[in-house]
């Protein structure tokens, strides 16, 4: 059976080179927090996630620190019995990198983002963002729509795909503590 180029792309990316993934995140390091690329390193996914080859379509590479999501241990005063309790951390690491990428780039719209690697101290991902304000974006048709007020800064407002999974939309069950919000959820379920 024939498969098209991004079959093999994908099954390429379900088992990646190590070496190869070890000397780009090498580099990537050295780079700065944000790199505009050219093109997206992982094709089949970026179009899966509505990336189009033409103008207003901006791919962003971001590096995240991992961890640290551990409350400052008490220099004085009345010390709690266990030194270390861990934050439970509400937002996943993807939401924040498509959060840092909107509040860096504001003049973009967060369309979506996906992993790339990481190693003992980074995750990294490529966040696609849209210019609203071009030509090419407004023209067309399956794209038009975020140039719509209500979906600027959609990112901040946890309307991408990453966000929704962190406000638990995903999945509606009654039991949910974080539906409607983390707020809303804290006199339920009881």
């Amino acid at each position: 059976m024939a498969h098209g180029l991004y079959h093999y792309i994908k099954k390429a990316w379900r088992k990646p080179d190590v070496e190869t993934l070890r000397n780009r995140m090498t580099e990537w390091r050295k780079e700065g927090v944000f790199t505009k690329v050219e093109k997206p390193l992982r094709l089949d996914r970026a179009r899966a996630l509505g990336y189009k080859d033409k103008k207003g379509f901006i791919v962003i590479r971001i590096r995240i620190k991992r961890g640290g999501h551990k409350r400052p241990r008490p220099n004085k005063g009345r010390r709690s019995k266990r030194m270390h309790t861990n934050k439970n951390l509400k937002m996943n690491y993807k939401w924040i990198a498509e959060q840092r990428v909107s509040k860096k780039f504001s003049n973009l719209e967060v369309l979506n983002s996906y992993p790339l690697g990481k190693d003992g101290i980074n995750y990294f991902y490529e966040v696609i963002c849209v210019d609203p304000s071009r030509p090419e974006i407004k023209n067309d048709r399956t794209m038009t729509w975020i140039t719509n007020p209500k979906n600027h800064n959609r990112a901040e407002r946890g309307l991408t795909s990453a966000g929704k999974k962190s406000r638990g939309l995903r999945n509606k069950s009654p039991t949910s503590k974080v539906r409607p919000s983390v707020n809303a959820g804290k006199g339920r379920g009881k």
